[in-house]
């Protein structure tokens, strides 16, 4: 561990490895410990005077869609695209007052802890609604009938690639990123859960929602066609897979989940009463998780507004 690099609270890290072939420069800020350790892969810097400008404010500017953009232009060092450190630390940025900078870092933050509050209100929601279908279905499996995903629901993926995200796009657009992006088209008008389809460490990230969206062509769109299992069971039955999925994917550099894994998970039929029961419960459940979903999407636009305030000052 000798090697490792001290990083202490408000200091930020970089890594300058293969800008233009991701176009993103990843930086981060340490707000919630004091003192961590950090690879000595990464560049660690800090603000010399904050008295000029607030490592918030920096932070901010680093969150810009535009700054990867100018990250990637500026990146050289052939397919990977790296960026010496000589020009990372050239990039210039306007430095209104601190009154000025304290404003649109206080706007943020409000923006952002209304979305952390949205956010637990919704994680705390689902798991209840878990807990419903484990004591209700899961775990009575023996009263109701078996069936397999493939045979109970209807499994299709996008047609778009990665570079149909948009900034400021009118409707969510699903990858295998854990990330929500954003794009102007849809092709999809639904409740669906959307499973990403590959992920290089076998993570494979896992939404519901409802709404007009589009989707990646390597994502699942996955709705049930069965009226005595809903959706929201379909998503609790992945969501209890996910681990399992780690050992079972195909590939090598890149792992893959297929029809061949997909299609054979058990998925119970509950007897109608409990089914019934089961979908009212969860309905009136998600109907508050949904709207909330629209709000942080909302609240996201919001986030981007404030950091386009930046290029303007």
């Amino acid at each position: 561990m000798s090697k490792y690099k001290i990083i202490r609270k408000n200091e930020f890290a970089v890594s300058l490895m293969q800008v233009s072939r991701d176009s993103k420069i990843p930086v981060a800020r340490l707000e919630d410990y004091e003192v961590a350790i950090m690879s000595p892969a990464y560049p660690i810097f800090r603000v010399k005077d904050t008295r000029k400008i607030l490592p918030e404010y920096l932070d901010m500017w680093f969150k810009r869609p535009e700054f990867d953009r100018e990250a990637a232009f500026i990146a050289v060092g052939g397919v990977r695209g790296s960026m010496p450190w000589e020009e990372f630390v050239k990039m210039k940025l306007p430095v209104p007052t601190i009154e000025k900078q304290l404003e649109i870092v206080n706007s943020y933050k409000a923006i952002t802890e209304r979305i952390a509050l949205k956010q637990k209100i919704n994680d705390n929601l689902e798991a209840q609604a878990e807990a419903i279908y484990n004591e209700m279905i899961a775990n009575n499996s023996t009263n109701g009938t078996m069936s397999t995903l493939g045979e109970i629901s209807t499994i299709k993926t996008g047609k778009l690639n990665s570079e149909a995200a948009v900034i400021n796009g009118i409707y969510p657009f699903f990858t295998c990123s854990q990330e929500t992006y954003r794009t102007n088209t849809f092709s999809f008008d639904q409740e669906a859960v959307l499973l990403a389809g590959n992920n290089a460490s076998a993570i494979y990230p896992l939404k519901i929602y409802c709404g007009k969206f589009d989707v990646y062509q390597r994502t699942y769109v996955i709705s049930s066609n069965n009226r005595f299992v809903s959706n929201k069971q379909l998503y609790f039955v992945l969501k209890q897979q996910l681990n399992e999925f780690k050992g079972i994917s195909s590939g090598t550099t890149t792992k893959f989940l297929t029809m061949k894994i997909l299609t054979p998970i058990p998925v119970v039929i509950a007897p109608e009463d409990i089914a019934t029961s089961f979908i009212n419960i969860t309905n009136k459940i998600f109907e508050t998780i949904f709207q909330n979903q629209r709000e942080i999407e909302h609240l996201r636009e919001l986030q981007m507004i404030v950091l386009g305030e930046l290029s303007r000052d």
